[in-house]
């Protein structure tokens, strides 16, 4: 029943990422989120903090969809934490389509008053070491070292 639950909360933020919905997207996050998104600062710490990052993509994209593949949990009876991979996808400003790219996303889940909330998010993208740039060409199903 958990998972579902969890499973459940995980549905609810592509919705509210596809419907362009802040309210939906801050029942999801417990009020002390902590996010280790992909862009500057390093963390982003609080529920008005995380929905200023989708605020900021609903900015970009007109039509925002949202991507989860792979989606593995382990539930205790407080405390739930997940790993997967995500893409955020739309139309950009000047009507070109982008297709994103895939990123590790991780959350940790705590249950609150009976519903489990984020706690903690981080989405990251793997880097070539020897040049330190960010390798964003990678497909789920590939290793790991491997772009297209």
């Amino acid at each position: 029943m958990d998972e579902s639950a969890i499973r459940l909360q995980i549905g609810r933020i592509v919705d509210g990422i596809q419907a362009r919905d802040l309210d939906l997207l801050r029942e999801v996050y417990a009020p002390d989120v902590v996010s280790f998104d992909v862009e500057p600062p390093l963390q982003h710490v609080g529920v008005e903090a995380k929905l200023e990052n989708w605020a900021k993509v609903f900015t970009f994209l007109a039509d925002p969809a949202y991507e989860v593949r792979d989606l593995q949990l382990a539930v205790d009876t407080e405390l739930a934490f997940g790993h997967c991979f995500g893409r955020v996808s739309g139309t950009l400003p000047d009507g070109t389509a982008t297709d994103g790219m895939w990123v590790r996303a991780t959350f940790c889940f705590r249950k609150v008053d009976g519903r489990w909330l984020v706690a903690h998010d981080q989405a990251s993208v793997p880097f070539d070491i020897r040049s330190g740039k960010g390798v964003s060409d990678l497909e789920p199903d590939q290793p790991i070292g491997k772009s297209k």
